[in-house]
């Protein structure tokens, strides 16, 4: 009997592996492969050259890189806060009972089953300078036509308008399973005790969102890092490289100009810097938790 249930306790693990075999093959192995060709010069055809870490010490002296990673943190300013910040706000309001609500919540969250690049060709067509319907209507108001595509100030907040639009659903619903595993019977209380909506709000509410809110940011900050596809759409990094980010000139390193090396060196730098945010993200909302 006993060997009989020794024999069964691998039974979980043997199931594991056609995932296992998945993820080293595409994943990890990649991975792996991606540090040490970061350190040859190599152009997919011929030998690898090893060179150390010369790429990465060319990297910070790239204006290019350095213009890309700005721009990437300027999009996440734009992005993060109204992603979180908005996606709880709606979460709130389509938990209310209120009629049409579903109805609400899948209106909401539609606009994340479309392909980002499909985003990109629809707000491609709103945002245009002379046919666009965004300036159509805004003529109504007295205003005159924005470039918003083909302007320097512009063109950045543009993509990011398209990015809110495209996944604040999904925030959305992840705070909805969130708000909804909190029981009522603590927001009740709270209201006997004479607190109002915004204390119960911010006192029991929000400290026990804050394993949903971890979630929400952190995978926030993760796609907002590694935007691409709605920016190579909409502007393909222009004008004058106003919208180029870490991502895309990773891309253009490695596809375009064949610099393997300096790009797998872009891509650690950029694994580097999502470790960092979720650290940091993680330790700034547990304190809040444990302080509320």
């Amino acid at each position: 009997m006993k060997s009989k249930k020794k024999s069964y306790k691998w039974v979980p693990y043997l199931f594991l592996i056609p995932y296992l075999i998945a993820f080293f093959a595409f994943r990890f192995g990649p991975s792996i492969a991606g540090f040490f060709i970061s350190l040859t010069r190599w152009n997919i055809v011929g030998q690898a050259k090893f060179v150390g870490f010369t790429n990465f010490v060319e990297l910070f002296k790239d204006p290019n890189f350095i213009k890309s990673l700005v721009n990437t943190l300027y999009f996440m300013l734009l992005t993060v806060p109204s992603l979180v910040i908005g996606g709880l706000l709606i979460a709130m309001l389509v938990d209310q009972p209120l009629k049409g609500r579903m109805a609400a919540r899948t209106f909401v969250f539609m606009p994340y089953v479309i392909m980002s690049t499909v985003v990109g060709v629809i707000w491609l067509w709103i945002f245009d300078t002379h046919f666009g319907i965004l300036n159509y209507y805004l003529g109504f108001l007295g205003i005159k036509p924005i470039a918003w595509l083909s302007s320097i100030n512009w063109a950045m907040p543009a993509v990011a308008i398209a990015t809110v639009w495209w996944t604040i659903g999904f925030n959305m619903i992840l705070f909805l399973a969130g708000l909804q595993d909190i029981p009522n019977e603590l927001k009740e209380a709270a209201r006997i005790d004479g607190a109002s909506s915004w204390q119960v709000f911010w006192n029991v509410t929000l400290p026990l969102l804050t394993p949903t809110t971890i979630v929400v940011v952190m995978l926030t900050l993760i796609n907002t890092f590694q935007v691409f596809a709605q920016v190579y759409v909409m502007t393909g990094g222009g004008p004058s490289l106003a919208t180029l980010t870490v991502v895309q000139y990773m891309y253009v390193q490695s596809f375009q100009y064949y610099r393997l090396g300096y790009g797998s060196a872009i891509a650690y730098v950029i694994f580097m810097f999502l470790v960092a945010f979720i650290l940091i993200e993680k330790k700034f909302l547990k304190r809040f938790g444990d302080e509320n």
